[in-house]
C-alpha cells in the first residue's frame, strides 16, 4: 500500500479482526478513524445493483462530483473494467481476503489523476446481508470530479498462516481413512 490513507484504515481493520478473516461491521468505530473518514466507504455486496454505496465519505463523494449513496460502486469504472472490479469485490466478500488496487481517472478536463482502492471484507453473520468497507484516496491533493476509473494494478492481501484449532485436527483425524479425488472422466 503507497497510500497513507489505506495503511493507517489497513492498519486499523486488521488489529480490530484479531486472529479472524474480518472484523464484524459493529467493531468498526467511526470515532477511532475520524481523519479517514472522508475516504471510508461502506458497499452493500449486491451484484444486480452494481454493489451500491451504503455509506460513502466526503472526499470520495467530491472525487465522483456528487453524493454517492445508494449509487452504484462499479458505475465509477470504464464500461471495460467494471467485470474486472466486480470480480475483485466478489472475492473480497465472498472470501474474506482484502485487496488493494492503483486506480486511473480522467478529470472532466482531461487531465488524468490517480488513486489507490482499498477492500477490506466484513466477517459474515447468518441471515445478515453481506457489504464490505474501504478507502479511495487520490495521490494529488486537487479534489475535482473524476470519471471513467480503470484498474492499473491489484493485488490480494493474503491472511497470515493459521494454525489449525484442535477441532479442525479432530475433523481431520476422522476423515483420514477415505479421501475423494475428483477428477475427469
Amino acid at each position: 500500500m503507497k497510500h497513507p490513507s489505506s495503511r493507517e484504515f489497513f492498519a486499523y481493520w486488521d488489529k480490530k479482526r484479531g486472529g479472524a478473516h474480518a472484523p464484524d461491521r459493529s467493531e468498526i468505530e467511526p470515532d477511532a478513524v475520524r481523519e479517514l473518514l472522508g475516504d471510508i466507504f461502506v458497499l452493500s455486496y449486491d451484484t444486480a445493483a452494481g454493489y451500491p454505496f451504503r455509506v460513502a465519505g466526503t472526499r470520495v463523494c467530491a472525487l465522483a462530483g456528487r453524493d454517492l449513496k445508494d449509487r452504484s460502486f462499479s458505475a465509477l469504472f470504464a464500461a471495460d473494467a467494471r467485470r474486472e472490479i466486480e470480480d475483485i469485490i466478489t472475492v473480497v466478500a465472498e472470501e474474506m481476503v482484502p485487496a488493494v488496487a492503483g486506480i486511473a481517472a480522467t478529470s472532466e478536463d482531461g487531465s488524468p489523476a490517480h488513486l489507490e482502492l482499498l477492500l477490506l471484507p466484513f466477517n459474515t453473520r447468518p441471515h445478515t446481508p453481506l457489504s464490505l468497507t474501504g478507502s479511495l484516496a487520490p495521490f494529488e491533493s486537487k479534489r475535482r470530479p473524476l470519471r471513467e476509473f480503470k484498474l492499473t494494478s491489484w493485488r490480494y492481501l493474503a491472511h497470515p498462516p493459521q494454525k489449525l484449532v484442535p477441532r479442525a485436527l479432530r475433523k481431520l483425524a476422522i476423515a483420514r481413512g477415505l479421501m475423494v479425488y475428483e477428477g475427469l472422466r
